[in-house]
């Protein structure tokens, strides 16, 4: 959910800001908002097309690619996107303003300054700067998440090095860090790895991480 509390940190919305603050589950909660139910009424059904309503926003979904994604009429896309932007209208007022300040500068940029030029917002093809207007407002979320994960990697690696242990990072997978390492130093990764990626940036709402640890895939256990 990284690119989603990152949406939160840059359109500053503040039912949004909230919603994390709370330590709610984003999609159960954009679902009771979205589909008007009580939040101990969201079935599964409902929090699963809340989740592609989420993500889909980040990428500029429209209502065909959303009424596909989560098996809905375009109608019906249509109006949860509505009712989206109506929950949460900071969301909206930041990505069309920072198309207009795409336009202007000819780049965006992501949260640690790093700078994607944009050639395509000046297209004379409606279609191509359509989709340059959706990679203005992408781009400084996504680009910000692989930012943050990024920077979290450097500093634990560093912080292992520094402490000598046989634990090492062996993947990351999006906004998931894979490690290996022997048993007994299990208790002292931990919380060298949590305080790493929660405490690597200062966003308005907390960066909240989880852990599992096991042997194999099949025996992963949460940590608490």
């Amino acid at each position: 959910q990284i690119e989603l509390r990152v949406m939160a940190h840059m359109s500053r919305d503040p039912h949004l800001i909230a919603d994390f603050q709370h330590g709610e589950d984003i999609h159960s909660r954009t679902a009771a908002k979205i589909f008007g139910v009580a939040p101990e009424d969201v079935t599964p059904d409902l929090r699963r097309k809340a989740k592609g309503i989420n993500f889909g926003i980040i990428y500029g979904i429209t209502d065909y690619g959303l009424a596909r994604d989560v098996g809905v009429s375009r109608e019906e896309a249509a109006l949860y996107i509505e009712n989206y932007f109506q929950q949460y209208p900071g969301v909206k007022r930041f990505m069309a303003q920072t198309v207009i300040e795409a336009r202007e500068k000819g780049y965006v940029q992501t949260i640690l300054k790093r700078r994607r030029y944009l050639p395509d917002l000046l297209s004379s093809n409606r279609n191509v700067r359509a989709f340059g207007e959706r990679t203005a407002f992408n781009t400084p979320i996504q680009g910000s998440a692989a930012d943050i994960i990024k920077l979290a990697m450097i500093n634990i690696g560093r912080e292992l090095k520094e402490m000598g242990l046989q634990a090492h990072l062996l993947l990351q997978v999006h906004d998931e860090l894979v490690f290996e390492l022997p048993p007994e130093e299990v208790d002292i990764l931990i919380p060298v790895v949590r305080s790493g990626m929660e405490n690597i940036i200062e966003l308005v709402v907390p960066l909240k991480v989880s852990i599992e640890i096991g042997r194999n895939w099949n025996d992963m256990e949460s940590v608490d």
